[in-house]
């Protein structure tokens, strides 16, 4: 089973989704950020170090939320999810997907997304979003 950290970037009551890009399993779907843990990583380590590879931003790994596990034809993963603050002004860059959006809550479902993610947006419909 592959580990992934999973961030949850919520800035003004908006949530942060990225689309994934072609040629890579799941295309065009859209996800939250994260990435696979490498050896000798702690998973908040990993979580920093995908969230710099992917949105070329730093980021403070927050309180974790929950795990979401999922066993897809291309393997299995289990989704660490961790609330993720970003700095002010953070300016971030598309360096693997095709698209970011800032979605609320309640647009989350309207979105194709990986039935691991899908079981955050139903805990996330359920919690209070930190400010």
């Amino acid at each position: 089973m592959k580990i992934v950290g999973t961030g949850i970037i919520v800035d003004n009551e908006k949530i942060l989704i990225a689309q994934r890009p072609k040629g890579k399993s799941l295309p065009d779907y859209w996800e939250f950020p994260g990435g696979k843990l490498e050896e000798g990583e702690t998973i908040q380590e990993c979580l920093k170090r995908e969230l710099w590879e992917e949105l070329g931003t730093e980021a403070e790994i927050g309180e974790f939320i929950m795990e979401s596990d999922y066993k897809y034809e291309h393997g299995e993963f289990a989704l660490q999810v961790f609330w993720v603050h970003l700095p002010k002004n953070a300016e971030l860059k598309m360096n693997v997907h095709q698209q970011l959006k800032w979605v609320t809550v309640d647009e989350l479902p309207s979105y194709q997304m990986p039935p691991a993610d899908i079981h955050i947006v139903e805990k996330l419909q359920k919690v209070k979003l930190p400010a």
